[in-house]
């Protein structure tokens, strides 16, 4: 099963203090397509701010999720991943290396969703994740039969 975390911003007036850390973590997290954990968030953000600890990037990760700044993709396997690309748009993850790639279209993928009512919620989003084999595993699997 596949959890995408998205919440609603937070009320005016709640808003998080925007510090050097949350910038540069935000920064570091746009700037990348791989989807990394916070483990490997943490890694560059580090390299920039060495004092910073592992603590304040998982507590502002959650923070910058919960006010709709990244993504959180939790797969059920395997460390949480996050997403700086708010926009609507299609996951694909590797099966052999779980790597996560963006797909991104203008269409919907599931005919008939904008046209007539799936259910009585509200729907306020879809996330759909394809699974299939990275280039670098398929390069990987055609070195290893020769």
């Amino acid at each position: 099963m596949v959890i995408i975390l998205k919440k609603g911003g937070q009320k005016k007036g709640k808003m998080k203090r925007n510090t050097i850390q949350r910038r540069m973590i935000l920064e570091e997290l746009k700037k990348l397509r791989t989807h990394p954990s916070a483990i490997e968030l943490y890694s560059l953000v580090r390299r920039k701010l060495p004092k910073i600890s592992l603590g304040t990037v998982y507590r502002n990760l959650e923070a910058m999720a919960r006010e709709g700044q990244v993504l959180v993709l939790a797969s059920g396997r395997g460390p949480r991943r996050y997403d700086g690309n708010v926009e609507n748009h299609y996951h694909i993850r590797c099966v052999h290396c779980s790597r996560v790639g963006d797909i991104m279209s203008d269409q919907a993928l599931i005919p008939g969703l904008k046209t007539r009512p799936l259910t009585d919620y509200e729907v306020l989003g879809v996330h759909i994740e394809f699974f299939g084999v990275c280039p670098d595993c398929q390069r990987k699997k055609r070195r290893d039969k020769k």
